[in-house]
């Protein structure tokens, strides 16, 4: 471990809590300060979009209660300075580091008159707005956000409308085959589905699309995507571009001193051929945080890559549907198990022979198998 003293971790959610944990764990006996924009402690946000809104306020995050006296709550990063190592916070106090962990996560794109879901004050929000009488939720935006919110809602009795710009949702992540089967799956259960448009505006009750037409609803809930925080590092002497980029050890470019972890993280993965991604799912903050500041005590001569295979679940329905690799990539996709007939299959996703990708519904021991086949390589 090469000496350090005091690490700053900007972010308290997943990526910043396993940082912190595993600075403690490694024996790092510094100053640790951990600055974290929400005043709640570190919360799971899976269940946000799912049980938070049915009620069941249980948001625990193992680990949480482990966070000491230098927790800046309600605290935000505002500017960093590499030079002299120093992060100035939106109060004006500037706090010293010699090791650095960004964990500052992401915000949801935003639309006028649209509500989000990213934190747990949005959760309950969104939820006292479920259970005021609205009787009909238009959802923007297929994605796992949006795809749980309709699914919630529909388990709630709301009438549901959902408005997605691709053919099918999640069109881009799980391929022709899985979405189209998600799309009737919505469909099955009572979600009317409006695609291959965009909302441009949303004015009082009115959301009006790009093909013209106008539908009514109660409340509108956006899950349109997310953009990473990187405003308060504009001047500081990183490299950023949809996220900090960062080497496959996961060191800010050109840093030596300088981490970044989660949502935030852009970084050449090793698996896919360098390609550079940016994930925002629950186990990849979780495994990065830790590896990040694994990493920033070894220093970036004994760094080591970070190169798991990324994944992600969602239960839509009453489906679990399970993502892994980077099925993006591939130029030919087969079914490997199953029948979407039976709502129960797996799909392979190649480039040039090689599985660099993987979708299961309902079928989560084939995922295993396929993620297996995505870290060895394996031709399909």
């Amino acid at each position: 471990m090469r000496e350090l003293n005091k690490i700053i971790v900007v972010g308290a959610s997943l990526a910043g809590l396993r940082a912190v944990q595993t600075l403690r764990r490694e024996g790092f006996e510094g100053e640790v300060t951990l600055v974290g924009a929400e005043t709640h402690v570190p919360y799971n946000r899976p269940p946000l979009s799912k049980s938070v809104l049915r009620g069941d306020d249980d948001v625990t995050l193992p680990g949480a209660e482990e966070l000491g006296d230098q927790w800046l709550r309600g605290r935000q990063a505002v500017r960093l300075d590499v030079r002299s190592r120093t992060v100035t916070l939106d109060d004006g106090v500037e706090v010293g580091y010699d090791g650095l962990v960004i964990a500052s996560g992401a915000r949801p794109r935003r639309l006028d008159g649209v509500r989000t879901l990213r934190t747990l004050d949005d959760a309950l929000a969104l939820r006292a707005q479920l259970e005021s009488g609205h009787e009909h939720v238009l959802v923007i935006g297929g994605g796992f956000i949006g795809g749980e919110v309709a699914s919630t809602a529909r388990q709630l009795g709301r009438k549901v409308t959902l408005v997605d710009s691709a053919p099918y949702p999640m069109h881009a992540g799980l391929g022709e085959e899985a979405s189209r089967w998600l799309a009737a799956h919505h469909e099955r259960n009572g979600v009317e589905l409006v695609t291959n448009v965009r909302v441009t505006a949303v004015n009082g009750g009115q959301v009006r699309l790009s093909d013209g037409r106008s539908i009514a609803a109660d409340l509108v809930i956006g899950g349109m995507g997310v953009v990473p925080n990187t405003e308060w590092l504009d001047g500081s002497g990183l490299s950023v571009d949809d996220g900090v980029l960062c080497e496959p050890t996961l060191f800010a470019t050109e840093s030596t001193d300088v981490v970044a972890a989660g949502d935030v993280a852009r970084w050449p993965h090793g698996l896919f051929g360098g390609e550079r991604v940016r994930i925002e799912h629950w186990s990849n903050a979780n495994e990065q945080g830790a590896v990040a500041a694994r990493n920033l005590l070894a220093g970036p001569e004994n760094a080591q890559p970070f190169a798991d295979v990324p994944n992600f679940a969602t239960h839509v329905h009453g489906a679990r549907v399970q993502m892994a690799g980077l099925p993006h990539l591939a130029d030919a996709a087969s079914i490997a198990a199953g029948s979407p007939e039976e709502d129960r299959f797996a799909v392979a996703f190649t480039r040039n022979g090689v599985l660099v990708g993987a979708v299961a519904v309902n079928s989560p021991k084939d995922l295993i198998k396929l993620k297996r086949a995505i870290t060895a390589r394996e031709t399909f």
